[in-house]
């Protein structure tokens, strides 16, 4: 298997969807940007991760072109938070983990791929979903929870066992941010693709 800097954009296995309308139409309450398994995600975490990503451009090298080419960046982030517990789900059902070790292992790889910390950051930063410096490991776990279970099911079959997960958590999603497609497992009219590539620790993914 041949090594890929997971900074860069891979082929994508899930494409944006466009807007299902007979998709997760439930409302939800004020305050509430999705609730998947019966769990809030709040427009305050929500935005809380925005204001992150915001804060890291403002301080960047041409601040303008990096919020200019992260617009609709709260939709972006809410399609990866929701398919985040869809992984968190399946990778239960499977008994497939990711330990802090292996984060830390492949942020070590990553780092030294990206010959420093700052660079690391910065390509971050830059990706197709930009991430705070503090977003960093997060999609690691992300990254390599999803290469887990493509080990576990086969690159084929992983869908199918996402596509369970996401319907057994019955996820509703706020209408301002669009709407959620079981089948697709992502929002409609956003861009948090999954990958097709499998995921290991020492390609240390860093974005989606």
């Amino acid at each position: 298997m041949h090594r890929r800097t997971a900074l860069s954009v891979s082929a994508a296995l899930l494409v944006a969807a466009p807007l299902l309308s007979a998709c997760s139409s439930a409302e939800v309450r004020p305050g509430t940007a999705a609730v998947v398994g019966g769990e809030r995600i709040t427009t305050a975490a929500l935005q809380a991760q925005v204001k992150d990503v915001r804060t890291a451009q403002s301080r960047a090298d041409q601040p303008e072109r990096l919020i200019a080419a992260s617009a609709g960046l709260e939709r972006v982030k809410l399609g990866k938070m929701i398919q985040l517990r869809v992984l968190e789900k399946a990778a239960e059902d499977a008994g497939v983990s990711v330990s802090t070790k292996d984060i830390e292992a492949a942020r070590k790889a990553q780092t030294e791929q990206a010959k420093g910390a700052a660079q690391l950051e910065t390509a971050a930063l830059m990706d197709r979903v930009p991430l705070a410096p503090d977003q960093i490991d997060g999609e690691f776990r992300f990254r390599l929870l999803f290469g887990k279970l493509s080990d576990r099911y086969g690159e084929d079959k992983v869908l199918d066992a996402l596509g369970k997960a996401a319907k057994e958590l019955h996820i509703q999603v706020n209408p301002r941010y669009g709407a959620w497609d079981d089948k697709q497992i992502g929002l409609g009219n956003a861009e948090t693709p999954w990958v097709n590539q499998r995921t290991r620790a020492e390609q240390a993914p860093a974005g989606a």
